[in-house]
């Protein structure tokens, strides 16, 4: 998928810049969408347009990604309003796992409000997050203005640092095995949280279990 994008990104021209778009606003918007390469694209664009591949200016990748993922993320919050408690009681859907949800929803917990910033620079996770904040009814006005900024900070930063570690040869060299880095690094903190959250879940579990067996223990010890 990667390797494919980065090609038509290299063929289109200017109108590559509207690919651009539209993964990003389906990877942050449509749930279905949460597989979708947005780092290492981002990076890409960056170093295409450093390298003359892409006849743009680089503020207009980063306006125009800035644009289309802050009306993704206002999309995906809708959807949250409106069916985040249904998707969460479901537990699964056709299209949608139940681990990225929680994954989602464990991230939002922790780092309360600014979740919307931060999970922009997580796979997976900046596609859900959006969701549960929706679901968990933070306030508009609140969600559109951390929108707004990580969505700033993402685009904007992984664009700049591909246009200007563009100019290092080995990096021009394997624009393929540096957008794989890219997914594989920033998809160990999503690692992390589930496998946290999934310890958390054994661990209740496992003293759920170790309670029932010594109740029969302790009224018997009472009874004597």
């Amino acid at each position: 998928m990667t390797e494919f994008l980065i090609g038509v990104l290299t063929d289109l021209g200017p109108l590559s810049v509207l690919v651009l778009m539209l993964v990003i606003f389906a990877e942050t918007g449509l749930l279905i969408g949460f597989f979708l390469p947005g780092d290492s694209l981002l990076f890409t664009a960056g170093l295409l347009v450093a390298s003359g591949v892409l006849p743009v200016s680089l503020w207009v990748v980063i306006l125009a990604t800035w644009v289309a993922g802050a009306l993704g993320d206002q999309v995906a919050y809708i959807i949250g309003g409106r069916l985040g408690q249904r998707l969460f009681a479901e537990g699964r859907s056709r299209w949608i796992s139940r681990t990225h949800l929680e994954a989602a929803h464990v991230f939002f917990e922790r780092h309360g409000h600014k979740a919307v910033v931060m999970a922009r620079f997580v796979p997976l996770v900046r596609t859900f997050t959006p969701v549960v904040a929706g679901a968990a009814e933070m306030p508009r006005r609140r969600f559109t203005v951390y929108n707004i900024a990580g969505g700033l900070l993402w685009t904007g930063g992984m664009a700049t640092a591909g246009y200007f570690l563009g100019g290092v040869p080995i990096v021009a060299n394997h624009v393929d095995l540096v957008a794989v880095a890219i997914i594989l690094v920033s998809l160990i903190p999503a690692a992390v949280t589930v496998l946290r959250h999934r310890a958390g879940r054994a661990a209740e579990a496992g003293s759920e279990a170790r309670a029932v067996v010594d109740e029969p223990e302790r009224e018997v010890a009472a009874r004597s």
